[in-house]
């Protein structure tokens, strides 16, 4: 058993008070993180999309994202959401990525105030607002100052376990070492790949120096390696997902790592600049006056790599990206999984007015391919070969694996607590994921079916009357594009002009139909089969403006019921 100035050292109670505290600590950044983006995540989004504009509003924007939401993560999933739908350019995404890393900060210099005595008061406070309060973002107000106290409280646990190790010359040997960058670098680095959390490093640094048993150096060095070690956790977290959201990770990962590769010579600098604009703790003397100055200290240090970092790199975000994509390039097609969902993020799940947007995006994703067969059926109608059509009929299975996955997901999101306006997007995007696959069913069951059997058949299309299916084709292609468009930017405009294009498409069918009825008595072979084959394209055709109809009338509803500001 170790001896601490004469007495055993008690492992279990250390570790104890230790790990309980930790857990606490995480748990109330957990709370505090759901919290903020309950509150303010439905604003996130419009932050991101209108404060990109260039290199210097994108630090901005990822800084304050990041500090509001307190999770880096989050920031960086609706990154990769923007680029992988052509909202945003790589570039711009750097940008945002690198201001993430400025928000971080906010979390260590929060935790840097020696508060732990206060955190009773918050945890009351917090646990008082949640349990009275009855609207759901009062209580998320509540969590988030619960969260606040459970941090706090943790840390004051956990310096409490540690105090002992004050008198212990093993461990403060130990922390010695840590002043070698490398081998503090590493032992942050790796402290925050099993924690998965930098915030777990740097709350457990600054709680040792706090206590007197970690030096400047040695807290910087750590902290430095947090920086490395929260990199390939997004890397591993970004395994399965799109290929931007690969590149985002590796962004982080080159401009993390160059920016501490950089420092490594500067450190004592840096040390000396930190003490410079850091308070001084009058009247204290030795471990005292460190234990009162330190934590400050590191957590000026954090925001002073973070922002220098910034600064240096932030005229090679061009660099960045294309190094980025040449890392990690396009999978070529036939290696891409087709019918995997994009941006279907299980984390944003207690974040509904995020998973909303989530699924908006995947339909997005699930439109853009029933776009691709729309336009491919009826050129491959009139004179596509079977293998032609069989294709367009494999590409419905993509659909209805999207269908499924976004179904499955919003359902997941409706057993939650969802807002009035979150319910009502929820059944909106419902239907429309369903009306996307009727269109998909549609083409897959009636106009592939009626394609092989031209093709079976040999039966030809009349010039004129192709003329007419082709000119209807355009209008319905564009009412579903229009409808896509409602959906994906909930443009009302463009939900209406759907709406009012069904005078014109009636009057188009009814002229076709007309059409095809006179041509019934033309001189011409298999004169009878020619006409129900045409019959039967008008009709699959009103029946995909039918849906892309309907979905423009559900973002109608929505609007009405709950107008987009």
């Amino acid at each position: 058993m170790p001896v601490v100035a004469g007495h055993e050292l008690q492992l279990f109670p250390l570790l104890l008070g230790l790990l309980g505290g930790l857990a606490l600590f995480l748990y109330g950044l957990q709370l505090l993180s759901d919290g903020l983006k309950a509150v303010a995540g439905g604003r996130l989004k419009d932050i991101l999309s209108r404060l990109t504009t260039n290199r210097f509003t994108a630090v901005l924007t990822g800084a304050l994202v990041t500090a509001i939401v307190n999770s880096s993560t989050v920031t960086t999933v609706l990154v990769v959401g923007f680029v992988t739908a052509n909202l945003m350019t790589m570039a711009q995404s750097v940008g945002v990525i690198m201001g993430a890393n400025i928000g971080t900060t906010i979390t260590t210099q929060i935790i840097a105030f020696n508060i732990y005595r206060y955190s009773p008061l918050l945890l009351a406070g917090g646990f008082a607002v949640y349990f009275a309060g009855r609207r759901e973002k009062t209580q998320k107000k509540g969590l988030a100052v619960l969260g606040v106290g459970l941090v706090f409280f943790g840390m004051g646990i956990m310096g409490d376990a540690l105090t002992p190790l004050r008198s212990y010359p093993v461990f403060i040997e130990a922390m010695g070492r840590m002043e070698s960058p490398a081998l503090g670098i590493l032992a942050g680095a790796l402290f925050t790949v099993l924690t998965q959390a930098s915030a777990a490093t740097t709350g457990v640094v600054i709680v040792l120096s706090a206590q007197g048993l970690l030096t400047l150096p040695a807290g910087i060095a750590l902290v430095l390696g947090a920086n490395i070690g929260t990199c390939f956790t997004a890397l591993v977290a970004a395994f399965g997902k799109p290929r931007e959201a690969v590149r985002a990770a590796v962004v982080h990962i080159l401009f993390n790592t160059l920016g501490v590769l950089i420092w490594l010579k500067f450190l004592g600098q840096l040390a000396d600049l930190v003490i410079w604009i850091s308070p001084q703790a009058a009247g204290l003397e030795g471990l005292e006056k460190m234990a009162a100055e330190t934590p400050r200290q590191i957590a000026n240090a954090h925001s002073v790599f973070n922002v220098v970092n910034t600064l240096l790199f932030l005229p090679f975000v061009g660099v960045l990206a294309k190094g980025a994509k040449l890392l990690v390039p396009d999978l070529p097609p036939s290696q891409e999984h087709e019918g995997r969902a994009r941006y279907l993020d299980k984390e944003f799940l207690q974040t509904p007015s995020l998973a909303v947007d989530r699924a908006r995006l995947e339909i997005l994703n699930m439109g853009e391919r029933v776009r691709a067969m729309v336009t491919r059926i009826l050129p491959a109608v009139f004179t596509g070969d079977r293998e032609d059509l069989l294709d367009i009929r494999a590409r419905d299975e993509t659909v209805d694996l999207l269908h499924g996955q976004i179904i499955n997901y919003l359902g997941h999101l409706s057993q939650g607590a969802l807002g009035e306006e979150d319910a009502w997007r929820l059944v909106s995007l419902m239907e429309a994921a369903n009306d996307l696959e009727g269109i998909g069913d549609v083409i897959e069951t009636n106009l592939v079916s009626l394609g092989l059997r031209r093709q079976e058949e040999g039966i030809r299309v009349s010039d004129a009357t192709r003329e007419m299916l082709e000119d209807f084709h355009r209008t319905v292609t564009r009412a579903l594009d229009l409808a896509l468009q409602a959906v994906s930017q909930r443009n009302v405009e463009a939900a209406k002009a759907v709406v009012a294009m069904k005078e014109y498409v009636n009057s188009l069918a009814d002229s076709a139909a007309l059409h095809v009825a006179r041509r019934l008595v033309a001189d011409e072979p298999r004169r009878l089969e020619v006409y129900t084959l045409e019959v039967e394209i008008f009709k699959s055709q009103k029946r995909i403006y039918y849906f892309a109809n309907r979905m423009a009338r559900g973002v109608l509803h929505g609007s009405e019921a709950h107008p987009h500001p």
